[in-house]
């Protein structure tokens, strides 16, 4: 997005955790990014406080949006997926059909799951 600054959109989730939101966040992939990008950017989204992460395929919507670079496999989705959790993420729904809703019942109930077994 044009008006996108990372550090403000973790600053936001900081925001959120710190008045008690469960928060989340989405990663698309196909549009340049590299491994170490996107695992960067699960550190970062997991230290600013997110609890929930959808990982997904970018589609293109139409041919004056930006092409798709690549098309992730099956099996890095759940490499993703694996990863995500090791960090500590609460939840993670990773898949190339995956949206940022996707489960997100599911989702929300493994946050507050996870939160209260940490206050316990």
């Amino acid at each position: 997005r044009p008006a996108f600054r990372y550090d403000r959109s973790l600053d936001v989730i900081t925001q959120a955790r710190d008045a008690g939101l469960v928060t989340k966040s989405n990663l698309i992939l196909g549009m340049g990014e590299e491994a170490e990008e996107i695992d960067q950017a699960l550190v970062d989204l997991h230290e600013a406080g997110c609890d929930l992460i959808t990982i997904t395929q970018y589609l293109r919507p139409s041919k004056l949006h930006h092409p798709v670079t690549r098309w992730a496999p099956p099996e890095e989705f759940v490499q993703w997926e694996q990863r995500a959790y090791e960090i500590g993420f609460a939840g993670v729904m990773s898949g190339p059909l995956v949206r940022s809703s996707y489960r997100a019942g599911r989702l929300y109930a493994q946050a507050i799951e996870k939160r209260g077994a940490v206050n316990s």
